[in-house]
């Protein structure tokens, strides 16, 4: 796809709007606590567009689009329908928490619950898989999609989002991150419903396209399906990557552990949570609808959404959209830069190099840790083309950390004599026992796997618990300045969201 002299404008003034706004509204930081939790003063507004901008890049539209253009059709809609409701689990226990403890990172929640090598071993696991998985495959994803729908050598356009997306996070932090992420996550939305509204009329109409889709228009597979068998989606491994990535993963929790408050965080997990339920619709069904309309240009699964945009975009929308997409990139990249440096810096550094260190020498140790990793992911991302979809690699390359760490948390929050040992262990045997079910099992689904190596993994603890049970539970401390009231109404949005799931599922049973 060419792009004109209109497209072009399009692009580049949101693309400068975008960064200008951020880095404007990034000015004033001063210290860690700012640039890491943007002064802990995010609104709720702020923190549920930042949440769904940050998840929502082209990992979906290049991934997850092409999931239900091949064979999991709609089903694939159940990471998002399904981390809906996770998300209420998140805001009425996790957060309340988190908050409380005042604390910057979540492995740092570890050391106050276990002891510092917990933090430490969390935190190397999460930084290897930022940039190995997170931050990998969302330069590669985004760099195929620009490949695809606009004849973008793919090595310079990984290197061209990395520069662009580390160039103002290293200046500007999370409040730049957020800032971005609002605007970004407006157009990326706006963008998806104009590609949906342009297939459907290409497909004929609402009748024509659900005509043709209904055999992909199924959330509910067989319980042995290979990859997304209802079991696990409703009562079983789905919850494990879910929790890990919602409530315990550095990169999305960070927006919310700069709430100016519970109730604001809490009114933030929820709005993001409502706007989960609507994604599928713009993203997975224009992926069935490129396979109505051009299957035959469409060499693997993942290049559906690109080809749809390609072939359906008029002139002048182009530039608008493409600014989209790239908006989408840039949010997620900019989020995992931020996150993998806080982690780096406050858990890693700060604990294992010796000395007082003052806030504005971490700030600065933030930025050359940020350059630091974008090269290293940018390194990496070409490494993925091997995969078997990117968003099958994404989801199951996790599995090798996020059993372990839903562990340590999950029953360390409701058993409090679990030791150290017991937690550590945990994430330890985590990946070895995940990989050989892989290895023992590849017929069986991923999330099996996952929902196996926890039980697993619980029983270790719970082994490990009653034969030598820490003698009395840790003390965590109080962040006094925090404002902890619960927000007004929360249960009854809680119920709303949890039957507005159903009623999606009980639709395209």
């Amino acid at each position: 796809m060419q792009l004109g002299p209109l497209d072009i404008a399009a692009f580049v003034t949101f693309l400068l709007g975008v960064i200008g706004i951020s880095l404007y509204a990034s000015r004033r930081e001063k210290n860690a606590e700012d640039y890491f939790l943007a002064g802990r003063n995010l609104s709720w507004w702020l923190i549920g567009f930042s949440l769904i901008a940050s998840n929502i890049s082209t990992e979906h539209f290049v991934g997850m689009a092409g999931s239900g253009y091949g064979k999991l059709g709609l089903a694939v809609a159940s990471y998002e329908w399904m981390a809906a409701v996770t998300l209420v689990v998140v805001a009425v226990f996790f957060l309340p928490k988190f908050l409380r403890s005042g604390i910057y990172t979540i492995p740092e929640y570890l050391e106050y619950r276990y002891n510092k090598a917990a933090r430490l071993l969390m935190a190397s696991f999460l930084m290897v898989a930022y940039v190995v998985v997170a931050l990998a495959a969302v330069l590669y994803s985004g760099a195929l999609f620009i490949e695809t729908a606009f004849e973008i050598d793919f090595e310079y356009a990984i290197w061209m989002l990395g520069v662009l997306a580390g160039a103002y996070t290293i200046y500007g932090g999370l409040k730049a991150v957020v800032w971005s992420d609002l605007i970004q996550g407006i157009a990326l939305l706006l963008g998806g419903v104009v590609i949906t509204i342009l297939g459907l009329r290409e497909v004929g109409g609402i009748d024509k396209f659900f005509e043709f889709a209904e055999p992909k228009l199924h959330t509910v597979l067989p319980w042995n399906h290979d990859e997304m068998p209802w079991l696990a989606v409703f009562v079983g491994g789905m919850w494990i990557p879910n929790l890990f990535y919602w409530g315990l993963n550095q990169f999305i929790t960070q927006r919310t552990l700069g709430a100016k408050s519970l109730a604001e965080g809490q009114k933030g997990i929820f709005f993001a949570a409502f706007l989960k339920l609507l994604i599928p619709f713009i993203i997975i069904f224009p992926g069935i609808m490129a396979l109505q309309l051009y299957p035959d240009l469409i060499a693997k699964d993942d290049q559906a959404y690109p080809v749809l945009m390609r072939e359906l975009l008029p002139a002048g929308l182009r530039g608008i959209m493409f600014a989209a997409l790239f908006g989408a990139i840039m949010s997620s990249l900019d989020s995992l830069l931020n996150s993998v440096s806080t982690i780096f810096t406050m858990d890693l550094y700060r604990n294992l190099r010796k000395g007082n260190h003052s806030p504005r020498h971490l700030m600065m140790v933030g930025r050359i840790a940020t350059a630091g990793f974008m090269v290293l992911a940018c390194l990496w991302a070409p490494v993925i083309a091997g995969a078997e979809g990117v968003f099958k690699y994404i989801q199951m390359v996790w599995g090798f950390i996020s059993p372990g760490i839903v562990a340590s948390f999950v029953i360390g929050m409701l058993w409090k004599r679990v030791p150290p040992a017991g937690a550590i262990g945990a994430m330890i045997l985590g990946a070895p026992i995940y990989g050989l079910l892989l290895w023992l099992l590849p017929d069986v689904a991923f999330l099996h796997h996952m929902a196996i190596t926890f039980v697993v993994l619980f029983a270790w603890m719970a082994a490990v618990t009653l034969h030598k049970p820490l003698p009395e539970p840790r003390t965590f401390p109080v962040q006094e300045s925090m404002d902890l009231t619960t927000a007004p109404g929360i249960k009854v949005l809680a119920v709303l969201l949890v039957l507005a799931t159903a009623a999606l599922y009980i639709v395209f049973w």
